[in-house]
């Protein structure tokens, strides 16, 4: 009997072992979108010009788009765990720097290049590593749901808890990028004994770093002409959302402003999840109807914006910021099933983690619009965007049912 009883809690800790690994790639999650309420604070209560602040958030982008490339053959030579502790630790730091913005702009770079690159590197090693750990589940594809939910439910929470705190607690600039570097050491210890899925390859065993496992993918005509087109649409769609459009309208929701801006963030990437399952229901091997829609869904919620920003409107943001989550979650969903199919099995999560880089050159359209603002009035380049989406879905409607990969 004793026996029995000392079975059911060492059961329970080992179908809970994958928690931790969510709780890291949750963490990174938080830790790449906190940056976008203390955008809306830099901008409205600090008056920082729009082009340095749409710089800062474009900074990730260069630390993000290595971290992508190089975290799953970083965690495949050297471990899951020994890849995703140390990124931890850098996100941390990457907090803790950001907390000196009111003493120096300068560090606000520093940090957004740390995090973008501890982001990758979770995003790829700690997301395998959450799916390996899932293994065992009953659940079919319970590891990617866990994986999706840690990812999105991180992006959310960090951009509504940071505009939460920086609405109602004092230092708006500092305590929230302390409480993620809290989360984040929190996690890195959680993490201390959970089993490496794979561990570090022997010396004579490694391999150098090389671009083979990804020209399978990108050489194929079906990822340059359907797939690559619609490709920045996931990311400029949910910077758009939650980026650009609320300092636009902070004046109509004064004292509000920074949980505004987590609120349109919630909101797009809960729509973005929500819409998944329709995704994988659209999506069919013999045409890309499932892109279509979402580059439909994107041009749509540009329009929305653009009629929003020229109203003045903080409801229209809420609905744009909605068709624009849509648009984001099928555009991400769509193009990984594309690439899952050109690519073969084991060179699929390179080839996933070169999407993903090509997805990420949306998160430029901020600083795109900033810089090009002087030229023209937001709702006239909203319009534009929603123009050039238009070329590109007539792109990807073209090409939609031609070079299939090979069953």
């Amino acid at each position: 009997m004793s026996a029995g009883r000392g079975a059911a809690p060492t059961t329970r800790r080992t179908s809970l072992r994958w928690l931790p690994a969510a709780a890291a790639v949750f963490a990174a999650g938080w830790g790449a979108n906190q940056f976008t309420p203390l955008a809306v604070v830099y901008r409205t209560e600090e008056h920082w010009p729009a082009l340095p602040v749409a710089a800062m958030f474009t900074t990730y982008l260069i630390g993000l788009l290595p971290g992508l490339l190089l975290g799953g053959p970083a965690a495949n030579r050297f471990g899951r765990r020994q890849v995703v502790r140390p990124a931890l630790a850098l996100t941390a730091a990457a907090s803790t720097l950001l907390a000196l913005a009111p003493v120096d702009q300068g560090v606000v770079y520093v940090s957004r290049l740390a995090t973008g690159a501890a982001a990758g590197v979770v995003l790829t090693a700690g997301s395998t590593w959450l799916r390996e750990l899932s293994a065992g589940s009953p659940h079919h594809n319970s590891g990617t749901f866990r994986a999706t939910c840690a990812t999105a439910g991180g992006f959310a929470a960090g951009a509504l808890t940071a505009g939460s705190l920086a609405e109602w607690l004092p230092q708006p600039m500092v305590l929230p990028a302390l409480a993620h570097a809290l989360l984040a050491l929190v996690v890195f210890a959680a993490t201390r004994d959970v089993p490496d899925t794979a561990p570090p390859a022997p010396a004579a065993a490694r391999t150098p770093f090389t671009v083979g496992p990804w020209r399978g993918a990108v050489r194929h005509p079906r990822f340059l002409r359907v797939v690559l087109p619609a490709s920045p649409a996931v990311f400029t769609a949910s910077t758009v959302a939650y980026v650009v459009l609320p300092p636009l309208v902070a004046d109509r929701v004064r004292g509000y402003a920074p949980v505004f801006s987590g609120l349109v963030t919630a909101l797009t990437l809960a729509v973005g999840i929500a819409v998944q399952p329709l995704a994988e229901r659209l999506d069919h091997e013999h045409s890309a109807r499932a892109t279509l829609a979402a580059i439909v869904a994107v041009i749509g919620g540009l329009l929305v914006s653009a009629f929003a920003v020229y109203g003045h409107s903080a409801a229209l943001v809420l609905a744009a910021a909605a068709l624009l989550g849509a648009g984001y979650g099928l555009t991400l969903a769509s193009g990984l099933r594309e690439v899952e199919r050109l690519a073969p099995p084991k060179d699929r999560t390179h080839a996933a983690s070169l999407y993903h880089g090509a997805a990420h050159s949306g998160f430029l359209t901020p600083l795109l619009l900033a810089v090009t603002a002087g030229t023209a009035p937001y709702p006239a380049l909203l319009a534009g965007l929603a123009a050039v989406g238009l070329l590109c879905l007539g792109v990807t409607a073209r090409y939609s049912r031609r070079h299939l990969p090979c069953p």
